[in-house]
């Protein structure tokens, strides 16, 4: 039961301002709100009841109670060691680069599987599963995440296909129907291509499975399977890190997933590509 300080920080820029001040408060005091009443949050906070009500549902809670449980969750489970995520700074040395960079991996991986809705997962599985073909469309360092699922999935003998010109892209999903399913990547659900892309896929009949980061988005409102994953991007977003990581772990469980459903099958494809390679 957590995942209340992670849905407040990754929607407090898509919240309205009464909002945004209500979230801003429970960040920096999530100690203490948990013994707070709603009309004692909307005190400190600067803020209204009513505001607080909305804000719950904002970030997909039934009400103030629900967020005072999930945020009760964070803090038993938080790790006392963690210092959160950890920008570039000017000369850091390369020890600490090194603890930075993979504490804030593994961070955003923890924080994914609490925001992560199974129910969700099991939809995009069942629809992979049972595709005729699969799309993985993302530009830019999105793409990477598309050729990586594409070569995972070819090995289990699931057609396949990843382009990186978004033209292509286009061009192949005027060509999909009902069979087939699209798995549109972009973290920050606005990339304009794989939105485009989406679009074209279910006008003919397509499944469209999308991973973005958590809250909001045209791409998320536009899938029949929203995936979310969760990421700090600060100000300097050295390659798109940590939402890269947090993407190719999903990409990993829906693609153990399938292939679980499909075991035996699985495993000679898997053993023919291994020896086929091996004897290179």
């Amino acid at each position: 039961m957590n995942g209340g300080l992670i849905r407040l920080r990754e929607m407090l820029e898509t919240l309205n301002p009464s909002e945004s001040k209500i979230a801003s408060y429970i960040l920096q005091h999530p100690d203490e709100i948990i013994h707070l009443s709603v009309a004692e949050l909307a005190q400190k906070s600067g803020s209204s009841q009513a505001a607080i009500v909305r804000l719950c549902k904002s970030i997909g809670f039934k009400g103030y109670q629900e967020l005072k449980i999930k945020v009760a969750g964070d803090l038993h489970t938080r790790d006392p060691v963690a210092a959160g995520y950890q920008e570039i700074r000017p000369n850091d040395t390369v020890p600490a680069i090194m603890q930075n960079v993979s504490n804030n991996n593994i961070q955003s991986i923890r924080d994914t599987l609490t925001i992560l809705d199974p129910n969700m997962v099991e939809l995009a599985v069942k629809a992979l599963d049972r595709a005729r073909r699969i799309y993985f469309f993302g530009v830019g360092a999105s793409n990477l995440i598309a050729m990586d699922a594409q070569q995972k999935f070819l090995r289990i003998n699931k057609t396949s296909f990843s382009f990186a010109d978004p033209h292509v892209q286009l061009t192949s999903a005027i060509t999909a129907d009902s069979g087939d399913t699209a798995v549109c990547i972009s973290y920050s659900g606005e990339t304009k291509e794989v939105i485009r892309a989406a679009s074209l896929f279910k006008e003919q009949g397509g499944t469209v499975i999308s991973i973005t980061k958590y809250g909001h988005s045209t791409l998320s409102r536009q899938a029949d399977i929203p995936l979310c994953t969760s990421s700090t991007e600060n100000e300097i977003r050295s390659g798109a890190m940590a939402s890269r990581i947090t993407q190719l772990n999903l990409i990993d469980i829906l693609y153990l997933a399938v292939a679980s459903r499909n075991y035996e099958q699985s495993v000679t494809y898997l053993e023919k590509s291994r020896q086929t390679i091996k004897q290179l």
